[in-house]
Formats: structure tokens, sequence, C-alpha cells
């Protein structure tokens, strides 16, 4: 079954949200995710994940409402920090404005999000995973030794399906400039 809409090959698997970065953040987090990440386990770009499994059945909400959320200026946003992830290491994504606008979302989904999309957010991109906790410690410690917080451009939102490894992207939108 397609979309009419936009030609969308059927979708099955669940459906990921994300906050898009500007070009220059984009790269500068995909680098490092490049350099940390184990290579077998690194089958997706740096990324800033809104919600983790939408069901497929919300694939036509899940546009209209991205469209809708889109339609204000990019969020003001930050990297406020690390995370030690036990196995990895992420940066702490500050945004108070895009926070807003996941709880905006996530009050439209209610009763379409899993547990893990219910429980809170905790915004970050992941730049190490999977890898012993000593490695995950090491790497934390020489990250925070040198870290300065630094201003992100978001760029937009993204609507992914998830296939069991990497991601098809469906549909991007853009933030008004």
């Amino acid at each position: 079954m397609s979309d009419p809409t936009n030609c969308t090959p059927a979708v099955r698997g669940p459906l990921i949200v994300t906050a898009e970065f500007g070009p220059a953040d984009f790269a500068w987090f995909d680098r490092q995710r490049g350099e940390h990440f184990p290579p077998e386990r690194n089958q997706l770009p740096a990324h800033l994940t809104l919600f983790h499994a939408l069901p497929p059945s919300a694939l036509a909400e899940a546009k209209s409402r991205l469209s809708t959320a889109s339609r204000r200026s990019p969020p003001q946003a930050s990297v406020a920090g690390l995370m030690n992830l036990g196995s990895g290491v992420a940066y702490r994504i500050h945004s108070p404005e895009l926070e807003t606008i996941r709880e905006e979302l996530a009050d439209a989904f209610h009763g379409l999000l899993n547990a893990q999309d219910s429980a809170g957010w905790r915004p970050h991109v992941t730049i190490q995973n999977k890898v012993a906790p000593k490695v995950a410690k090491a790497l934390y410690n020489q990250l925070d030794a040198a870290f300065e917080t630094r201003i992100l451009a978001l760029s937009g939102l993204a609507l992914h399906e998830y296939r069991g490894g990497p991601w098809a992207p469906i549909g991007r939108w853009p933030f008004r400039l």
C-alpha cells in the first residue's frame, strides 16, 4: 500500500522521528561517531532522536504533525555536556524550544508511544556505543577534559523507517528561516 500524497512505498517498520542538524554540526558529530563507534555497529549517521518507534500505522499523522511542527523558526540548541552511557558516550543536547516541540508531538501521539518514548526524553547524540565500560569511560574522560559548550544549528525534523539496521528516509521538514 502506498501513500498517495507522495508515493512513499509501504512502511512496515517502526517510525523514527529525528531533529536534523545544520551541515557543519552534522559533519562534526558524524566525524566523531566515525572515530569512536565500533565500525561493525556504525550503520547510521549521527542523529538526534525525538521518538524511537511510532507505529507504521501513524505514518500519515506523523507527516502531518511534523509539517505543522516545522512551521517555526529553528530552535536554539547547544551541546551542554557529555553523557556516560555505561558502554558508550553521548553529547547532551540542551534546547528548551526543541523540548517544547517534542512535548507537543508527544501529546499529539498519546496512545501511540512505546515505553521508551513515554518515559521522558534525554536529548543526546551518541558517538560511541557497545564498547567495554572502561573504553567508554576513557573516551568520556578525554572528551570531558577538553569540553566546551557548542552552539548548534537545528535545520528541521525528519521521519525514517526502522529496517533492522539502517533507516530508510521517509521525509524531511525544514524549519522556517
